[in-house]
């Protein structure tokens, strides 16, 4: 008998019961890509896809084939942008989790952009700026 769930099993049973816990864990998979890396945000989605929906369903949604699929979200799969926003999208519609893009201002840059506001600005020497057409553009 055996004793304990496996990894797969224990994130599946949770995102079935627990919909903040299905919505933090595509939102994490999402936002792993968008920080650019790109191998753990597949496999993020993978586990979110197959908590979830299952490939099966996910290849009927995309018509495409469920083979296709996990290979591009497996180990060395190159989705191509397209077909990653389509099964975002699909995952969104059929989960019913709803992803938002907000800006965020890195502080550091932020605050370098606000020291150079409050600095008075005077331009190069031999450089001519007419406020007047710069405000017309």
């Amino acid at each position: 008998m055996r004793l304990t769930r496996s990894f797969h099993e224990t994130v599946q049973a949770r995102a079935k019961r627990d919909p903040a816990f299905r919505e933090a864990l595509f939102q994490r998979a999402v936002q792993t890509l968008l920080e650019g890396d790109s191998d753990t945000g597949r496999a993020a989605i993978r586990n979110y896809i197959t908590a979830t929906i299952g490939f099966e369903r996910l290849s009927i949604a995309l018509g495409r084939s469920q083979k296709s699929l996990m290979r591009m979200f497996g180990v060395g799969g190159n989705p191509t942008a397209e077909n990653l926003f389509r099964v975002i999208s699909v995952l969104q519609s059929e989960t019913g989790v709803r992803l938002g893009v907000r800006a965020v201002a890195d502080n550091r840059r932020k605050a370098a952009l606000d020291r150079m506001a409050s600095r008075k600005w005077t331009p190069l020497p031999g450089y001519k700026f007419d406020r007047d057409e710069a405000n017309e553009r």
